[in-house]
């Protein structure tokens, strides 16, 4: 019999201290990011477009070099308290080599904001950059980014009728689903989860908007909170109606799972994609 219990939440949803050489990272990612943007040109990088009021309501829509065949969001993570769009830009370097559009939007961060409040304006940024580019859209976002883009799918989504009936994939990355666990952590001084927000603002615990593709994929080499939450999203969301897959990488933890969406050839690019 194999039994489990966390005595230490704040370490079971902490990162860098158990990845070797885990200090490199969010730093890592800034100079691959500014030189991908800078690579692009003024023509196809258009930056700091508004999609709200906030001093951070802004998003980034990067442009493939003909006609997009449709819009990819990323949602950045961060656990909702810290990093903004500039961190990931080179992720969208698959999406854009394989002709679509792809935004990343920043947010107002806790404390200053709720998460049901963050919820909102990822929905704003995505009706945004959606009136921008026609076609199917596919959601992906990365660990706090992965909850926010599977709330875009769930029955309460914010997001108008006219552009969920357009999203034809949701690829959550080493996403957080149910929040209740995160009321016991440290960070939850900032966070400020309740019993009511974690109800209404965890995709596990909601319905499935109709019709809707869904793939968790975390890493193998994760934390193991996150390879339960990944499994556990994908597992109730089946049993409501929609269509799902559970994706393990092997040897990837929670900063290099997401460098596949740098690369065309990458399944996850591809899975995004639906090719």
């Amino acid at each position: 019999m194999l039994t489990r219990r966390i005595e230490n939440w704040s370490d079971a949803y902490t990162n860098g201290a158990h990845i070797a050489g885990g200090e490199r990272w969010p730093a890592a990612w800034v100079e691959p990011a500014r030189a991908f943007r800078e690579a692009q040109g003024s023509d196809r990088a258009r930056l700091d477009l508004a999609y709200g009021g906030a001093a951070r309501n802004r998003f980034d829509l990067l442009l493939p070099q003909a006609t997009p065949k449709g819009l990819v969001v990323f949602v950045h993570g961060g656990y909702w308290l810290a990093l903004d769009k500039s961190y990931w830009s080179h992720l969208a370097a698959g999406p854009l080599a394989k002709g679509y559009a792809v935004a990343m939007p920043s947010y107002t961060l806790c404390p200053e904001i709720r998460i049901g409040g963050i919820v909102k304006e990822v929905g704003s940024a995505i009706t945004a950059a959606a009136a921008m580019v026609p076609g199917p859209i596919m959601l992906t976002g990365h660990s706090a980014g992965g909850h926010l883009v599977s709330r875009m799918a769930s029955a309460t989504s914010p997001l108008p009728g006219t552009v969920r009936e357009r999203i034809r994939h949701v690829v959550s990355i080493s996403g957080v689903h149910d929040l209740r666990p995160l009321m016991r952590t440290a960070m939850n001084e900032n966070l400020h989860i309740d019993e009511a927000e974690a109800l209404a603002e965890s995709p596990a615990l909601l319905r499935p908007i109709e019709n809707i593709r869904l793939t968790c994929w975390v890493g193998g080499a994760e934390r193991a909170e996150f390879v339960r939450q990944n499994a556990l999203l994908a597992s109730i969301w089946t049993g409501l109606g929609a269509e799902t897959a559970t994706v393990v990488e092997p040897d990837r933890h929670h900063f290099s799972v997401i460098d596949g969406l740098a690369d065309p050839a990458h399944a996850l690019t591809r899975c995004l994609l639906a090719e």
